[in-house]
């Protein structure tokens, strides 16, 4: 799913702007994240190292931003009644991924991030990380160590071990 999700936003941005900057945007997304950015820049020819800078940086730009108003976003959303829905629906899911950061803490929360399957990644390490009340000085540093791993195993799979050597 993700490799479609990739796909329709590398054709609907391909030519309209530099390709790194298509890689930065789709890793911003929740859901595609670093991973969909690495895919992105293997389809855009982009080499190995830019692609994987500008990945990071646009996966991690909005997680400080998710630490620390995300509990009040969703406070104010929940007012209404539909969206309520959805709201309670994330917060359950989010949940139930925490119950592995529960039991490790810092630990739990680096393989949540670091280990690239789907609902894991950044966006639901930092959710998790608010729900949880774990100070950002303490979850930035591990989300950025978690989005590093699992850009390494994500680049080695789009690249090949290859283009990580060469």
């Amino acid at each position: 799913m993700a490799q479609s999700i990739t796909q329709f936003f590398v054709e609907l941005l391909d030519g309209k702007i530099a390709a790194e900057w298509i890689v930065f945007i789709i890793s911003m997304l929740p859901i595609l994240e670093l991973r969909g950015g690495l895919i992105a820049a293997k389809l855009l020819e982009v080499p190995l190292l830019p692609a994987f800078l500008f990945c990071f940086v646009g996966n991690l730009l909005p997680i400080p931003l998710i630490l620390l108003f995300i509990r009040r976003i969703f406070s104010l959303l929940k007012r209404f009644r539909r969206v309520n829905v959805l709201i309670e629906k994330v917060e359950a899911r989010s949940i139930r991924k925490a119950e592995k950061v529960v039991k490790y803490r810092l630990w739990g929360l680096l393989l949540l991030v670091a280990i690239p399957l789907p609902g894991t990644g950044a966006w639901t390490g930092a959710l998790v990380a608010a729900l949880l009340d774990i100070r950002m000085k303490h979850a930035l540093p591990v989300i950025a160590l978690g989005v590093l791993i699992a850009g390494g195993i994500t680049a080695a799979v789009s690249y090949g071990l290859g283009g990580l050597l060469f």
